[in-house]
């Protein structure tokens, strides 16, 4: 079964065949909402909506643990993630779709570890190559079948939010290497290497990053609204052939 976590944008799953909605309960709390079982095309899909299914959860209260922790216990065998970013390279403006290989951790105050302390021993995960390499080749695969152009490889910045970044920071950013910035890529991306799970990405470049591009002078959130709205379309499509293209 694979599991798909909605970032801003994909509090919904329009073409999930449903056939079951659960609560989950977990030693980390509440999740950010039910899970929805069901169908996408050929494959078994769980979904989940990151900010909540009225998109209410802020990035920094995400209960990230319980996210992960009641996918694993569903059954998920690997997970997808769907996130919206700000762009920072030149090249990755609005409407661009990104399969990242790497990530830069600028969060702070974040529950980011299934092993803190008490009765369990400290666990020290390799994180050398922080999305899971098959994982990402299928998303690959499946957009190029789906006929959606996509930029294979970038590095993520994983900033606290929910504000959006000055422009000094975005500077800062781009001069330790990151080609976008978001809000939600950590301590994701760890929990699931903690729980073995196989974990890539799918990130919509839905704005310039402050300082860049069309955001030089302040970022227009309408702007990003339209733009989410066409490009969660062509990540419907390319999850459908990452399913199996549906009849």
């Amino acid at each position: 079964m694979i599991a798909i976590i909605g970032g801003s944008g994909l509090s919904q799953l329009s073409n999930l065949d449903i056939s079951r909605r659960e609560v989950m309960r977990t030693p980390y709390g509440e999740p950010s909402g039910a899970l929805q079982f069901g169908h996408l095309c050929d494959q078994q899909t769980v979904f989940i909506a990151r900010h909540g299914y009225g998109h209410t959860i802020p990035p920094h209260a995400v209960n990230y643990r319980a996210n992960i922790w009641a996918l694993k216990h569903a059954g998920a065998e690997a997970i997808v993630s769907v996130a919206s970013v700000g762009g920072i390279a030149p090249d990755l403006g609005p409407g661009v779709i990104l399969v990242p290989d790497q990530i830069i951790d600028y969060t702070w105050g974040r529950n980011a570890t299934f092993f803190d302390g008490g009765d369990t021993p400290v666990v020290h995960v390799d994180f050398t190559e922080p999305y899971d390499s098959r994982l990402r080749q299928r998303i690959l695969s499946a957009a190029a079948r789906a006929g959606e152009g996509v930029v294979d490889g970038g590095t993520y910045a994983a900033t606290q939010g929910p504000r959006l970044e000055s422009t000094a920071e975005v500077n800062r950013l781009d001069r330790d290497g990151a080609h976008v910035v978001g809000m939600t890529g950590m301590p994701e991306a760890v929990l699931a290497r903690e729980l073995g799970i196989p974990y890539a990405a799918i990130l919509v470049v839905s704005n310039h990053a402050a300082g860049r591009g069309s955001s030089e002078h302040g970022i227009q959130m309408e702007e990003i609204e339209a733009t989410l709205k066409l490009a969660m379309g062509r990540v419907h499509n390319l999850l459908q052939h990452f399913c199996g293209a549906c009849p």
